[in-house]
């Protein structure tokens, strides 16, 4: 006889079972449309106003009144040393490279003499520093292309200073700007951090940063702004509790967490 098969049926849905509203898997699968129906769509934060020519005029001149000759805080008695302690600063203190440079500068000022002193003592001169040892290999490098390209002489353009080894271009606007008196902008994290936070420049680059600043800037302030920011950054807007209370242009800045009590 043939074998008749036997259908089983399902089990029946638990009577605690919920019946599927129509239309909800779509919904889930588009919440944006079903956050506009709802009319809970969100709203982007207005951008905060930006500066008028005015505000930034009047911030560089307290600025300038407060601190008319600002000077960087890097240790150096000519261009070379100082474009050696601008190389050694990147993610160090000024500070901490003052300490270690006051005694290598006093025998290798000039890039024959620091190449003459070799890699190995410079550095354990040092040493204190972070990445001492790619910076010395650096330092000892950039002295022997200043000597083979340059005469010996450090260059006073930007596009020569970036040959350079571990000079970039923050590193060459600092040197263009303290030794052969240009009106650059060099963008170090203090710098960046100011430019954003107070809405004078923002950007999501130093560069851009720097391209903003330096479209706003009233050219009488340019040889020193780079200077006032940085110690503006360093003293007062510092990265994790800003000096608001105390702060020179705290009534122009744009950022909206600031206080002033």
């Amino acid at each position: 006889m043939p074998k008749t098969t036997r259908r089983i049926a399902a089990p029946a849905a638990p009577k605690s079972a919920k019946k599927p509203v129509p239309g909800l898997e779509a919904n889930l699968r588009q919440p944006k449309k079903l956050a506009a129906k709802s009319g809970q769509t969100a709203k982007r934060p207005k951008p905060p106003r930006r500066w008028t020519a005015a505000e930034v005029h009047e911030a560089f001149g307290r600025f300038a009144k407060a601190n008319p000759e600002p000077k960087g805080e890097l240790e150096h008695v000519n261009p070379f040393t100082l474009l050696v302690a601008v190389v050694l600063s990147a993610q160090a203190t000024d500070a901490g490279v003052n300490k270690a440079t006051r005694s290598l500068f006093a025998i290798a000022d000039t890039p024959a003499k620091m190449l003459a002193l070799g890699e190995e003592r410079v550095r354990e001169a040092i040493k204190t520093i972070g990445l001492f040892r790619t910076k010395a290999r650096n330092v000892i490098a950039l002295s022997q292309k200043l000597i083979s390209d340059f005469g010996g002489q450090v260059p006073s353009t930007r596009e020569e200073l970036e040959t350079l080894p571990g000079a970039g271009r923050k590193t060459a606007n600092v040197v263009l700007n303290m030794a052969f008196g240009q009106p650059t902008m060099a963008v170090d994290t203090h710098v960046f951090r100011v430019g954003n936070r107070t809405g004078m420049a923002p950007g999501d680059t130093p560069l851009a940063v720097e391209l903003g600043l330096e479209k706003v800037i009233p050219p009488e302030y340019m040889q020193h702004a780079h200077h006032w920011l940085i110690l503006h950054g360093r003293y007062t807007c510092l990265a994790r509790k800003p000096r608001c209370e105390v702060c020179l242009i705290n009534d122009l800045c744009r950022w909206p967490e600031k206080t002033l009590s």
